[in-house]
């Protein structure tokens, strides 16, 4: 098989690419496969490589990569097949990365918890500020490193070996006998891995899971770039961007949104940032509380990715554990926090609560005077001494305009970090970028998330942070212009079906600024069991959602995310957001997103058609 002709297809796509392989951030789900993610879009893409078919109309009718940009997308996809065809592997075996860090932290977690022992060999220098101690101590992960010399033959090892490189140009990586994992990092722009050896391929599903959950996929932007350097076979050149004042206005327009007294960190993605924390916290507790228990407590059926994330990291380590926080329906998030703090005061145990506020996808707020009250509890140990006060970490992504911070705030005498999703309202769906802030009581904790932000190499790209230096300041206004339709839509789905069981915020949490473009809609069921009226709601879900992506093609989105520039997304968080919680938590209804700019009307009239078709 030509490398030529594999350079030449490449360059043809890249020029007939559709022009969603460059902005989209979220990608419709009525044409994706979750099982197959990038495996049927390369599929399909390999057909039209053998037919020398990369027209736009060819290029435009592939499946879904994935569904978020962040776990990858159709550029990542070409660039990992294009340099497996060169190394004549299997495009599954190259994965790229926005972290330089964290493809060496994806194998170090799965031998860590194979009990495998790991040698690290490096030509020129390791990663900015991995910090190997930390890597070690906080994350618990065991290597031995050695500096390398390309002249040398691979040092013999019982378990497995990585190589890492810098490199200038993309391009094939040189195969060397005894390497288990080649890491080509490329300042700038992330790295690429590539899996050798059929013995190494159970680590490839390991290794995307890391991709999915602690860091992002290379972007689509730096895919670009990557790409053009493969077929040009010459060193990358990255885009100008004016990054220090662009952080700068980013940075402070969050301070400016959240009321914080801390500046905001920003990272490559929400859970990027979510992950820096988790770490920050763990290393604050290591060295404030050694030797004892760290419980972190969080909500079963929230957004899948928090969820799974947690257990993850408390998976790692033996002194982690996770205590399930029922929020929800008829559990009442304030007691539930109350009586999982006592117990855990007894164990004299470091206590870490995540929640969403609102909560994902009930759209519920729990009394925020009760919730101040019960955070700020002192409690005793079995022993009778003081317990350790909790950190509440605020998932405000649904509503990131509220102040929860700052002096004489809700959340003002609690420890609390607060992060948002920058791929929802803070972008507009542009970029997957994500960002915290703490409160005055915070400081020591958001200096430890900063360390392992830059020890994950998990910071905003220059192009995510000039894009939220253009969105940040319109965000509130399209908070408010969102809302204005949502409240209105739901209004009128309470006429017009007023069996359905609507989830919204009440009149009343709006007046306090709780303003969110997300409800979830629990359609009317009937059948003769609990099985058959479950399964004709989950049919009336689909059959609701199919029809408005097919009446308002160019509004309506069968997507997962929300705080869209226009149109209206939906979605059911069972099946998309909620994709690794248990069965018994997730949430079998629809849920909506609007944006300020959408035609209401027509969304009305094709959901009045809806309601008049019901069977």
């Amino acid at each position: 098989m030509s490398d030529n002709k594999v350079l030449s297809f490449i360059k043809e796509v890249l020029q007939n690419r559709p022009d969603g392989w460059l902005t989209t951030t979220t990608h419709r789900l009525d044409i994706y496969e979750e099982e197959l993610a990038k495996t049927q879009f390369l599929e399909q893409f390999e057909i039209l490589y053998k037919e020398s078919n990369a027209s736009s109309i060819a290029l435009n009718k592939l499946p879904t990569a994935y569904d978020y940009i962040r776990l990858g997308h159709p550029l990542s996809c070409v660039l990992e097949w294009g340099i497996a065809k060169l190394n004549h592997q299997n495009a599954e075996n190259v994965i790229s990365f926005s972290s330089q860090a964290v493809p060496i932290l994806s194998v170090l977690r799965k031998n860590g918890l194979e009990n495998k022992k790991t040698q690290i060999l490096y030509v020129g220098k390791l990663p900015a500020n991995f910090d190997l101690e930390v890597v070690r101590n906080i994350y618990g992960y065991d290597f031995e490193l050695k500096a390398f010399d390309s002249s040398q033959d691979v040092p013999e090892f019982n378990g497995s070996t990585i190589l890492i490189a810098n490199e200038d140009k993309f391009g094939p990586t040189k195969t060397r006998t005894g390497v288990d994992f080649h890491i080509s990092l490329y300042n700038g722009l992330g790295s690429v891995l590539v899996v050798n050896g059929v013995e190494n391929e159970n680590y490839i599903a390991d290794i995307q899971h890391v991709r999915r959950r602690e860091t992002v996929a290379m972007t689509p932007a730096d895919c670009f770039i990557a790409l053009a350097s493969l077929v040009a076979e010459s060193p990358f050149k990255l885009a100008d961007h004016n990054s220090d004042k662009e952080k700068e206005s980013v940075v402070r327009s969050i301070q400016k949104i959240t009321e914080s007294p801390t500046n905001a960190l920003v990272a490559s993605s929400g859970l990027s940032i979510q992950y820096a924390i988790m770490m920050g916290l763990i290393h604050d507790a290591d060295e404030n509380h050694t030797g004892k228990s760290i419980k972190i407590i969080v909500p079963p059926n929230c957004y899948g990715g928090t969820n799974d994330q947690a257990r993850r990291v408390a998976e790692c380590l033996d002194h982690v554990e996770i205590v399930d926080l029922p929020v929800d329906g008829e559990n009442d998030m304030v007691q539930s926090i109350d009586r999982i703090l006592g117990e855990i005061a007894l164990q004299d145990a470091v206590p870490y609560i995540i929640a969403e506020i609102p909560t994902n996808p009930r759209v519920e707020v729990p009394n925020l005077i009760d919730l101040q009250t019960v955070l700020t509890k002192e409690r005793k140990t079995a022993n009778g001494a003081v317990a350790i006060d909790p950190v509440f970490i605020l998932d405000q992504t649904f509503c990131p305009n509220v102040h929860f911070l700052g002096e004489g705030k809700t959340l003002s005498t609690v420890r609390t970090i607060s992060f948002a999703s920058g791929s929802k309202f803070p972008s507009g769906g542009q970029c997957t970028a994500g960002y915290c802030v703490g409160n005055k009581k915070t400081d020591e904790l958001m200096k430890k998330i900063e360390v392992h932000l830059a020890l994950c190499d998990n910071e905003a790209t220059a192009l995510q942070y000039e894009i939220l230096a253009k969105q940040l300041p319109s965000m509130n206004q399209r908070i408010v212009d969102a809302y204005k339709n949502t409240r209105e839509f739901v209004t009128y789905i309470h006429e017009v079906l007023p069996t359905a069981k609507i989830n919204f915020v009440s009149e009343e949490l709006a007046q306090q600024g709780f303003t969110p473009s997300v409800f979830s809609l629990d359609l009317p069921t009937k059948g003769n069991s609990d099985a058959e009226k479950e399964a004709y709601k989950r049919e009336e879900n689909l059959k609701l959602i199919h029809l408005m992506i097919t009446k308002i093609p160019d509004e309506s989105k069968f997507c997962v995310s929300y705080g869209q520039l226009k149109g209206c997304y939906w979605t059911i968080p069972a099946t998309s957001t909620q994709g690794t919680t248990k069965e018994g938590d997730k949430d079998y209804i629809v849920r909506a997103s609007l944006s300020g700019n959408m035609d209401l009307e027509k969304h009305k009239e094709v959901f009045l058609e809806f309601v008049k078709n019901r069977s």
